[in-house]
């Protein structure tokens, strides 16, 4: 297996270079490179590294939230709150309910299963948008009206309003009493949950860094296996009491914390983290790449891209509206905009859950979710790096 991962990784950083000489995304042929070795193409990747791929892009997950977290200044945070609580909000409900209001004419869906395919995919990829704004912040970019920092905190809790909403039309298409006020009351409370208890985590590690002597290579090491270990209480909280806490935010929320009370080890934390994401990321992609059953994509592309756009319209007026009483300008509007078209890691996790609970519609959501990534991923890439060098060069 282990002979195997190398040659996986070794072929996907080879293919990766060739799409950056030919000025595109290296995440492209990453997840190009998961799509031809995996299961649904030639079946190279390893069995045990498949069984393996959730864990593992969930690993690379945390590792960019962390970096997120990291890179993120309060007073940039508390400056621009409006709009961040807008585009968390907004442009996804645009995007999920015209894709379960549409869904009837183009695939004879009901209203609950538009719902599922609609929240399915409207979630962004915090795995592309992320890595993307650190860069780009690390370079000044539209940092007057702190737009980097708009993006990676609206982003992150995007994800939680698609799941949740997602979850609610999955439980009344499986035929469970959901009241839905009850479910959209629970964003704001797994939210809150999940920065509460990520900020204690985060205080319990600034003492520790205050008070004992530790390498910077072992300090990234505590924080980051204590960051997937607070990931899996979601489940285990979720499971066994019913309660929901967006883990996601509260990882990112433990890397703001360090950077806010120990700027200096939050700075060097960064690096290190930043040099770990090399590694992260090629894993994330390529098993992204590896779950995409291009099978599925055949006969449904066409009505599907068709769906994903009218969808992507609306995210995109859901975002212009989000910003229309800021002081962004024309140019940094549609940057936001473009910035909230990739979509990736949510739709590979939960695009399968309705077939899997054996649902007439499960097949045809699971397509649509696999052309939303094969579609967008690197669309948002691509015009996110055009766009940016169209400000900053280079």
């Amino acid at each position: 297996m282990l002979v195997n991962f190398a040659i996986v990784i070794l072929v996907a950083l080879l293919v990766s270079e060739i799409f950056v000489k030919l000025k595109l995304p290296g995440l492209i042929g990453m997840i190009l490179t998961g799509a031809v070795l995996g299961p649904y193409g030639i079946d190279f990747i390893d069995l045990n590294i498949m069984e393996m791929s959730k864990d593992l892009r969930s690993f690379a997950l945390i590792v960019i939230l962390l970096r997120a977290g990291l890179g993120i200044d309060r007073k940039d945070l508390m400056q621009m709150k409006g709009p961040i609580i807008k585009l968390s909000f907004i442009p996804v409900l645009f995007e999920g309910l015209t894709i379960a209001i549409v869904s009837k004419y183009l695939f004879g869906f009901s209203f609950i299963e538009g719902g599922m395919l609609g929240f399915a995919i409207a979630a962004v990829s915090p795995a592309i948008i992320v890595p993307k704004m650190l860069k780009l912040q690390e370079r000044g970019f539209m940092s007057e009206n702190k737009v980097p920092t708009i993006i990676l905190a609206g982003a992150s809790i995007d994800d939680v309003t698609a799941i949740t909403f997602f979850t609610s039309f999955l439980g009344m298409a499986v035929g469970q009493k959901i009241n839905l006020g009850y479910q959209i009351l629970n964003i704001p409370i797994s939210i809150i949950l999940g920065v509460i208890l990520g900020g204690v985590v985060g205080f319990i590690l600034v003492k520790l860094f205050e008070k004992y002597m530790i390498r910077d290579s072992k300090k990234m090491l505590i924080v980051l296996s204590i960051a997937i270990v607070f990931n899996q209480i979601e489940e285990i909280l979720k499971n066994e009491f019913n309660i929901k806490i967006a883990t996601l935010l509260g990882v990112m929320t433990i890397g703001y914390l360090i950077l806010e009370k120990l700027p200096e080890v939050g700075k060097k934390l960064s690096g290190k983290f930043n040099s770990l994401w090399v590694f992260a990321e090629l894993i994330l992609f390529v098993m992204v790449g590896a779950v995409v059953n291009i099978t599925l994509v055949k006969s449904s592309f066409f009505i599907a891209v068709l769906a994903i756009s009218i969808g992507l319209i609306l995210r995109g007026l859901g975002v212009y509206v989000s910003l229309l009483k800021t002081k962004l300008t024309i140019k940094e509007r549609m940057f936001v905009v473009a910035s909230f078209v990739p979509k990736a890691t949510v739709q590979a996790a939960i695009g399968g859950v309705p077939l899997a609970m054996g649902l007439p519609s499960g097949e045809m959501i699971l397509a649509v979710a696999v052309i939303s990534i094969i579609v967008t991923a690197p669309l948002g890439a691509i015009t996110i790096d055009y766009l940016s060098k169209e400000q900053i060069g280079g």
